[in-house]
């Protein structure tokens, strides 16, 4: 298991479970509604009172943070089921609502986090079903919320191909390597 080495910043999170009760198997996928640096974000998590925090956060920089090492389950999507079985991630917000757009450096730095979460716990496919029932998440599907955004929810199919897509051996063409 272990964490990412993708981490550029690591405050460790009061508010988790601790260790977590199922093996990770989901990425459920956040937004900030703001662009919070991922200090800004350790800090707010690291906070006891919060209650909340998520495994990893994206800043619109493609910088990523750490506040809940993925041997624990974060606090994050409304759901202690989803959470013990997810890495959760946050993605700042480069514009506000209606979209909530994430910069592009954020989208490309997600797409590695995912691969890298994914390799290094044996998941196989990330798979987009647009439901529950897929490993690829949205926090709006546990809890009453617009999370992760319009913007970023049009991105889950983009997501789950480019991740596969790293995750897939290269296939040499028919006709032999030339």
């Amino acid at each position: 298991m272990g964490n990412s080495k993708l981490v550029d910043y690591a405050i460790i999170s009061p508010n988790k479970s601790s260790p977590r009760s199922h093996t990770i198997k989901k990425i459920t996928i956040h937004h900030m509604a703001g662009n919070l640096t991922i200090e800004e974000c350790g800090k707010m998590f690291a906070r006891p009172d919060r209650q909340a925090n998520s495994n990893y956060s994206v800043g619109t920089d493609g910088r990523v943070g750490m506040y809940v090492e993925e041997k624990d389950r974060s606090w994050c999507s409304s759901s202690p089921e989803n959470d013990h079985q997810a890495i959760t991630i946050e993605v700042a917000n480069c514009t506000g609502a209606p979209e909530w757009r994430v910069s592009d450096a954020a989208l490309e730095k997600l797409v590695e986090l995912c691969t890298d979460i994914c390799r290094r716990n044996n998941i196989k496919k990330l798979n987009f079903t647009g439901d529950t029932t897929g490993n690829l998440t949205m926090h709006k599907w546990f809890a009453a919320t617009a999370c992760p955004g319009p913007y970023l929810e049009s991105k889950f199919p983009y997501i789950a191909d480019e991740v596969n897509k790293r995750l897939s051996p290269a296939v040499p063409p028919a006709d032999g390597w030339k």
